[in-house]
């Protein structure tokens, strides 16, 4: 992607370490038809001076706001300050303002230690839209016990309050602009005189009316010792208000006042220090200079925030992910996301590329359908397989412009925010053993199972559950085994499958199920008389199980009569001896010796009536 307006402030001087701040950054950023103003005041009664004639500060003071017509409102910020560590709660209109950050830094005074000086933000949008044009006060913005306990800030004439507001208003005639605002609290003196702020990664494409603001404290009149603020090594100036060696100097330029004491609000017209295709604009303070009796003297400034306009006629693609759909065992899902052009200046076109990450990883490339307005958007959804060499809990990212290598088509205004991402956890589903279910052969290798039996081995809670033949049956929900308390095995072995439902998925468990050879029942009785009932010498669990069995009957003389196997069962006819003559035995007790010719089974013996 195309880095155009990536807004990083980069402190590159090396400062003491007798200085402690907070770099000024980027906290908002504002694309239309915007521009701003400013309005504020001073609670010092005059320029602190050499004199050093008071030491307080006034309990208020009043400004007006008058917007300029048919314009809307679109955000504001009041900023106060003043020395020592903070007052954290201000009243505006009555009104009380809690801080929503506080930022401090200290100096290092040679004569009296160190000193600390504070700057409060708090967005009262609602409070300046409702009340509208008129006169502010602000009030209870208290110092004293800061100024009574430590004598250095008046004694160094560093004794300071102010306030002022920041208001970003949207105006169609105005071209479409990019408002910056960058704050922070940063500070020059005696000690570190020097300080550059470089605004990397500018895309100028028109530099008609570009102006950049500043808010700074402290700053006096007559202390203009080598004072100068340059902009791309070009010393800016808006003389008789901000003269070249005196930029800090207690001035107003929204109300052409001198009388903003130790506090600035200033802003300048940059069109003939910036060039279209600059990319980037380099700001450098300095203070500091000896005077004619060779003592060297410096102004402590401090830089409480900077506001550039520049014209940028850009669009700004964003990304979001609304939802992504997971399938049980499967690593395909399904991401339902939006593609915005809302913090834009201009229309976003058709097919800009769109990327899919897992982990990192390209997954997926898709474009975006339509040409977006500014603050439009359009919504999609996409596909995409997770890898097998990624772990089943991964991050997904889609990035918009971008064709799958980090780099993009179209330049934006930022290109910083064109990504969005979530983790996410694959429904994957183990497959759990259970133990087998055994019952008796019924023949050649078949028996019935219950198979709810399985449920016993497991904590189901009363979920549905269901049984397969195999996995991709039970994936597909397809050909359920539908009486699972009767069921007859297909193969030896067999394994059966049990689905229970577990939201948002399910669990999976297998069992095989176990023919075993149960020892046969031998009765006491037949009646072999062709009545169709109890005709022949029924084993029950004997034939088509113990199928290589051999079966003996003997007469009540221990002669051998009948010789039988699994397929030939005695019908009370011998086969053997003198009696082979096809014919039912006479009726009498018969005697058995049957020998299953399994290692886990005796040779079982007994006798049986036959009755005619």
């Amino acid at each position: 992607m195309y880095q155009i307006f990536k807004y990083a402030l980069l402190i590159l001087l090396l400062t003491s370490n007798l200085i402690f701040s907070q770099e000024i950054t980027l906290f908002e950023q504002f694309n239309g038809h915007y521009d701003y103003l400013a309005f504020g005041n001073t609670l010092n009664p005059s320029e602190n001076n050499i004199v050093r004639d008071f030491c307080d500060v006034l309990p208020e003071s009043q400004a007006d706001l008058l917007m300029p017509s048919n314009t809307n409102i679109v955000a504001a910020y009041l900023f106060w300050a003043g020395s020592g560590e903070g007052d954290l709660e201000v009243s505006l209109n009555d009104t009380s303002i809690l801080a929503d950050n506080t930022y401090t830094v200290d100096f290092n005074d040679s004569g009296f230690g160190t000193l600390s000086y504070f700057s409060c933000y708090a967005n009262i949008t609602d409070l300046i839209t409702s009340t509208g044009d008129g006169t502010y006060n602000l009030s209870n913005l208290d110092i004293s016990e800061t100024l009574i306990d430590n004598p250095g800030y008046c004694a160094n004439r560093t004794n300071f309050a102010g306030w002022c507001v920041y208001v970003i208003y949207e105006d169609d005639l105005l071209p479409l602009n990019q408002v910056n605002l960058f704050q922070g609290l940063e500070i020059i003196n005696r000690n570190v005189t020097e300080k550059i702020i470089l605004l990397d990664n500018v895309n100028v494409l028109d530099n008609e009316g570009a102006k950049i603001g500043f808010l700074a404290w402290e700053g006096d009149a007559n202390l203009n010792y080598g004072e100068s603020l340059l902009i791309n090594n070009n010393i800016i100036s808006s003389p008789p208000l901000n003269p070249a060696n005196n930029a800090f100097n207690g001035t107003n330029t929204f109300t052409n006042s001198n009388m903003f004491y130790n506090g600035d609000v200033d802003v300048y017209n940059i069109q003939d220090n910036i060039d279209i295709g600059d990319t980037s604009v380099e700001i450098k303070l300095t203070t500091g200079d000896y005077d004619a009796n060779g003592n060297f003297q410096a102004d402590l400034i401090i830089i409480n925030n900077i506001i550039t306009v520049l014209n940028s006629q850009l669009p700004d693609a964003t990304a979001e992910i609304n939802n992504i759909y997971l399938e049980c065992a499967n690593r395909q899902i399904t991401i339902d996301y939006t593609i915005f052009n809302i913090n834009s200046t201009d229309v976003l076109p058709a097919n800009v590329p769109i990327a899919i990450y897992a982990d990192n990883e390209l997954i997926g490339n898709t474009l975006t359908l339509t040409e977006l307005a500014i603050g439009a958007s359009e919504n999609g959804q996409i596909t995409v397989s997770i890898p097998e060499s990624l772990p089943d809990y991964v991050s997904i990212s889609i990035a918009v412009d971008d064709t799958g290598n980090g780099f993009g088509v179209v330049t934006e205004l930022n290109e910083l925010n064109n990504d969005a991402s979530q983790d996410i956890q694959l429904l994957t589903i183990p497959t759990l053993p259970l133990e087998s279910i055994k019952s008796c052969d019924e023949g050649y290798n078949t028996a019935f199972f219950d198979l709810i039996k399985s449920l016993d081995q497991i904590d189901s809670n009363g979920q549905p559950f269901s049984f397969f033949e195999t996995l991709d049956d039970l994936d597909s929900d397809f050909n359920e085994i539908i009486n699972p308390s009767h069921y007859q095995n297909t193969s030896v072995p067999q394994t059966v499958y049990l689905k229970v439902e577990n939201e948002p998925c399910y669990d999976i468990y297998y069992f095989n199920l176990v023919v075993e050879n149960c020892p046969p029942h031998v009765p006491q009785v037949f009646t072999p008389n062709n009545d169709g009932y109890n005709d022949w010498f029924n084993i029950q669990g004997l034939y088509n199980i113990f199928e290589e069995h051999k079966l003996l009957i003997y007469n009540r003389y221990g002669t051998l009569i009948f010789e039988g196997d699994n397929n030939n069962p005695w019908t009370g006819k011998a086969n053997r001896g003198f009696n082979n003559t096809n014919k039912i035995v006479p009726t009498g007790t018969y005697f058995y010796v049957l020998n299953l010719n399994e290692h886990n089974y005796k040779v079982l013996t007994g006798w049986v009536y036959l009755n005619k």
